[in-house]
């Protein structure tokens, strides 16, 4: 992880050019994860006659999930976790560091950013993943109910339920600092990850990637969706019949 302290001179011309930190994938995997979400929020308030489009949209959160921690281990320079995630102690340095009023600006994540990042992926996670197994106690079951017995199928539902809020809370969280850095640091971070760019005093030119590896993405998608797909296509019909 490389930290640029301050700038001393005024850029040049060529220098003020933004650099790109933030890949394609990266990109599209978060905007597409916050319209998951979305969707998934909606689809179930709407109702149980919105329960397969609410499935749809946690598959889609699955695979997405998935498909950013393998990311993490092949993808750039930014988005490869070794790059970003920090130790406890220089955590808490950073930290310390803000309230002392240090300006540390990061090409990528800062600490405090990299473990929030791996704190919704866990989450998102185990919340999409255990709605598979759950069931509405009225007319719909998880696609994977049938791996599990009705009591554990409503333990599971509980937890899909109640872990929706603490990442909800969490995603509040997010926006509120992303919302402090631009308005202490003056640092848009969504703009960021929108462009995939950031201003040269934050990135140093040999921290800039070049590449997307839009193909290797595109590639380990498909294989996630796929490997889902035949999951669920395969899975056992519910021994419990008092659904149907």
């Amino acid at each position: 992880m490389t930290t640029i302290e301050s700038v001393t001179q005024a850029p040049t011309d060529a220098e003020a050019e933004p650099r790109k930190v933030w890949d394609l994938p990266v990109r599209v995997f978060h905007w597409t994860l916050v319209a998951a979400i979305i969707g998934a929020f909606v689809t179930n308030r709407l109702g149980v006659s919105y329960f397969k489009y609410h499935v749809w949209f946690g598959y889609t959160v699955i695979v997405l999930v998935l498909f950013r921690i393998v990311w993490g281990f092949i993808g750039t320079r930014h988005a490869q976790f070794w790059n970003f995630i920090c130790g406890p102690a220089a955590t808490l340095r950073y930290m310390l560091g803000l309230i002392r009023g240090h300006k540390i600006r990061y090409a990528g994540h800062n600490p405090l950013g990299a473990w929030m990042v791996v704190t919704l992926l866990a989450a998102l996670g185990i919340q999409a993943f255990s709605g598979l197994f759950g069931n509405d106690e009225i007319f719909n079951v998880g696609p994977l109910y049938g791996y599990v017995s009705k009591e554990v199928s409503l333990q599971l539902t509980s937890l899909h339920r109640k872990l929706f809020y603490w990442i909800m809370a969490a995603a509040a969280i997010h926006i509120l600092a992303v919302i402090a850095h631009y308005v202490f640091e003056r640092g848009n971070l969504l703009h960021a990850m929108i462009t995939g760019h950031k201003p040269p005093d934050s990135v140093a030119e040999t921290e800039a990637i070049v590449s997307s590896r839009t193909w290797r993405a595109v590639l380990v998608a498909l294989a996630l969706a796929g490997a889902l797909a035949w999951v669920v296509t395969h899975a056992p019909a519910p021994l419990d019949d008092s659904f149907y």
